[in-house]
């Protein structure tokens, strides 16, 4: 296991005196160069933390090279149906298997402004959306369908019914690329913390699958003493409710070793993991992980 190869330095320092967004693309993104992430976070950035975190990840769903939003992987049946939460302390709210919206962390937004519940799923999640005015939008792109064909016709030739071995079996023949399957931000600006996360999944998958981004302390959490948003294998995340395992490890340990302890969990399960306390930042992955960070001294 290693520190992320990135231009982004360890901070082992204190930093509260500086508002920050950090922001990933998700772990296994060997395809986009790290230089790609830079600017993200910059841009995104507001004097407001939600703010802040949900323009990076619309930054990410617009872009077509992520895995959420425009550029989200087909699931077998043919569909595209994405995840996405955001998080501020007190606060949640997240969509599951949302589909034809260009933008799903704006609708899970949404469902923690303007509604009593915290998470909106499928059917329930689109009109919803299509009340609050979010227009028809087809997510899928040259690449997410040619891949697609690809996935389809090997697994009509596959014989075993472990996903995982099928999964690192497309990997190694290049059928699929490795997971890039969440982008996500953490923000602390002036003590205030928020977190924002959007998925397309990981593929291969069934229809109706959710992992780890939409639910509350497994792919992302946030409290008063700081925020987490996690990337990689949902399911192994999900299971050991990852993003709040580390929060409540929060001002134990140096933030990085934390990550690093809680990392080495996953053996060969790729995760990776981005957090803010209102003293440290960092960030850690058994994978490539292209991360952007913006900081501003107060």
């Amino acid at each position: 296991f290693k520190c992320l190869n990135c231009f982004l330095y360890m901070c082992l320092m204190k930093d509260s005196m500086e508002n920050i967004i950090l922001c990933h693309g998700g772990v296994g993104s060997k395809e986009r160069p790290l230089d790609d992430m830079k600017g993200i976070a910059e841009k995104a950035y507001s004097k407001n933390p939600l703010d802040s975190v949900v323009n990076a990840v619309v930054i990410m769903e617009d872009d077509p090279r992520f895995n959420a939003g425009t550029g989200s992987v087909i699931r077998i049946d043919g569909s595209v149906q994405m995840d996405a939460a955001v998080s501020i302390p007190g606060k949640f709210g997240s969509v599951i298997g949302i589909e034809n919206v260009k933008n799903p962390v704006l609708v899970a937004r949404d469902v923690m402004e303007k509604t009593p519940h915290i998470i909106l799923s499928g059917s329930g999640a689109v009109q919803f959306a299509r009340k609050l005015g979010y227009g028809e939008y087809d997510p899928k792109t040259e690449r997410t369908i040619s891949q697609y064909s690809k996935m389809v016709e090997a697994l009509k030739k596959e014989t075993t019914d472990n996903r995982y071995k099928i999964f690192k079996e497309l990997i190694r023949n290049g059928i699929i690329d490795e997971p890039h399957d969440t982008v996500g931000a953490v923000a602390r600006i002036d003590g205030k913390f928020a977190a924002a996360v959007s998925t397309g999944g990981a593929s291969p998958m069934m229809r109706g699958r959710v992992g780890d981004v939409p639910i509350p302390g497994a792919g992302i959490f946030c409290g008063e003493k700081g925020a987490v948003v996690a990337t990689g294998i949902g399911e192994e995340i999900a299971k050991r409710v990852l993003c709040h395992r580390i929060y409540e490890r929060i001002n134990t340990d140096k933030l990085e070793n934390i990550l690093r302890e809680e990392i080495e969990y996953f053996g060969e399960n790729l995760a990776g993991v981005i957090a803010v306390s209102h003293d440290e930042h960092a960030f850690f992955s058994n994978g490539s992980m292209g991360t952007d960070m913006f900081k501003i001294k107060v």
